[in-house]
């Protein structure tokens, strides 16, 4: 995996020390604040005394990480201890500088806490997965190094770090937010946004492969219902398509009036589909430069300074509230959900129409090179509606469910990473079924040779055959479609842009 070192802009260090100075100052006036000397949740009436207030943050972090299930995989947990660096870094959350660094010094130095994938309800933030996240930073717990796990203690001993005591307010402060939900999701995000381009390439190969036509891409169809991703498919679809010897052979007459909807309506689905995934990308963005903390700490040149009537805080202000509810989140990336699995929907159709031998317009039977006594891809046609069929159950939104926690302290929670987590799991199954669709595709026009696809299409055939060869006689197909999966997955087809 690649990685790249990160380092703290000089500008966040005043700004992370004037906010601890608020939390040192509340402490030293004796004053009482949320998180920062009182309990957490329904006990947060509870005032505790100065000489426990390590204690309280220790287990806060150790009662918390309860999570359960299989860890995250190392990117997700790359990005979770970046986006919570950022958000420490902010300057709103009261924090020793101290912890900001060593949460890069564990990500520059490979070393990966271990964090179950489940047990966040999304409110409180990513609770459970963050405090396995501190646990680490305590030297508690275990992480993963070079794929090997290890106590986190032994693992820093090794690189020379040293696992930090928290101090007031910064057990809280290293729990509160969604940066769980927003390093799943986010990562999910990027999967599907390559998907979704890619998903008009499948769908130009198929038209050539299927003897269609692209006169339902012309500009002004799309120029009258002006919506962004509608057009950018439409247009993306005509340069694609440009220079097909394949279509100049059945320009003339074509019994056909209209191809069908699978084939004709790709700008007005795989359009929308791109701005469902723009208001997800969009919503993500935002999340991943915010302050998600609570409470959050304002030094004085961010308080109130007295005007329309308030109060004046000369020593800054600690206010608590609710950034770290995930119900943004929750709804973009089960709207993202959504989108991915109509994409696939379209794609099966597709697929479909390749394999199909009552309307497949000439190809063979399942496109194999002996009907009968070879399947061709009637099987992979197959594997293409049960991921279907998977997605559409995935797709059901998590965000409209809440159930209350903490003693009813809690009592509206987003869901937010239980969304995440299928949303990822969408991408995976829309990975795999676009392969079938390339894979099938590619047959296609290999039965439509000596005349030739557009040039683009035929750059990409010709990338997807870099990948995989074409069937001849029956072979197990599970691996040529994970492999061109991966190719989606890592960019092995990316040369093909228009």
């Amino acid at each position: 995996m690649g990685r790249r070192a990160v380092a703290l802009d000089p500008a966040a260090t005043p700004r992370i020390r004037e906010s601890r100075a608020v939390v040192d100052g509340l402490l030293a006036r004796g004053e009482t604040a949320y998180g920062v000397n009182t309990g957490f949740g329904k006990l947060s009436d509870v005032r505790i005394e100065s000489g426990e207030v390590r204690a309280l943050q220790r287990n806060l972090v150790r009662s918390h990480a309860c999570g359960l299930g299989e860890p995250l995989p190392e990117a997700e947990v790359r990005a979770m201890l970046l986006l919570r660096a950022n958000v420490l870094a902010k300057g709103f959350s009261g924090v020793r500088l101290e912890l900001v660094e060593l949460l890069l010094a564990l990500l520059n130095r490979g070393i990966h806490p271990v964090v179950p994938s489940r047990g966040s309800v999304g409110a409180s933030g990513d609770l459970a997965p963050l405090a396995h996240l501190a646990l680490a930073m305590m030297g508690e717990g275990l992480v993963l190094v070079e794929g090997r796990q290890i106590p986190a203690a032994m693992a820093m001993l090794q690189v020379g770090l040293k696992p930090l005591v928290l101090e007031a307010k910064e057990g809280l402060a290293l729990l509160n937010g969604t940066q769980a939900i927003t390093a799943v999701g986010g990562l999910a995000l990027g999967r599907a946004l390559r998907v979704a381009e890619l998903a008009d390439l499948a769908g130009a190969m198929t038209l050539e492969a299927l003897k269609g036509t692209p006169t339902p891409f012309d500009e002004r169809i799309h120029a009258v219902r002006p919506h962004p991703g509608q057009m950018a498919v439409a247009a993306h679809l005509r340069a694609l398509l440009e220079e097909s010897e394949i279509r100049e052979s059945h320009r003339e007459n074509d019994p056909r009036v209209q191809d069908a909807y699978c084939l004709r309506c790709m700008p007005q689905v795989h359009g929308a589909v791109r701005d469902g995934l723009g208001h997800a990308r969009a919503t993500l963005e935002i999340e991943t430069g915010s302050a998600t903390d609570n409470p959050l700490v304002f030094p004085p040149q961010h308080a109130n300074t007295g005007g329309a009537g308030g109060p004046e805080f000369a020593e800054g202000e600690i206010l608590s509230g609710g950034n770290f509810h995930g119900a943004p989140l929750a709804l973009a990336l089960d709207s993202a959900a959504i989108a991915m699995t109509t994409l696939m929907g379209i794609e099966e159709r597709r697929v479909d129409r390749l394999v199909n031998p009552d309307i497949n317009e000439g190809l063979p039977p399942f496109l194999s090179r002996t009907p009968g006594v070879s399947s061709g891809f009637m099987i992979a046609h197959v594997v293409a509606a049960a991921l279907l069929n998977e997605a559409k159950v995935l797709a059901a939104p998590a965000s409209t469910d809440s159930v209350p926690t903490s003693g009813g302290k809690e009592d509206h929670v987003s869901m937010g990473m239980t969304a995440a987590l299928k949303f990822r799991q969408v991408v995976e199954n829309a990975e795999r079924l676009l392969a079938i669709e390339l894979l099938c595709a590619a047959q296609g026009l290999d039965f439509r040779a000596p005349l030739k696809p557009a040039r683009r299409v035929g750059e990409a055939f010709a990338a997807v055959r870099g990948v995989v060869k074409a069937l001849g006689e029956d072979r197990v197909l599970s691996g040529d479609i994970e492999g061109l999966a991966a190719a989606v997955r890592g960019g092995g087809l990316d040369g093909w842009r228009v």
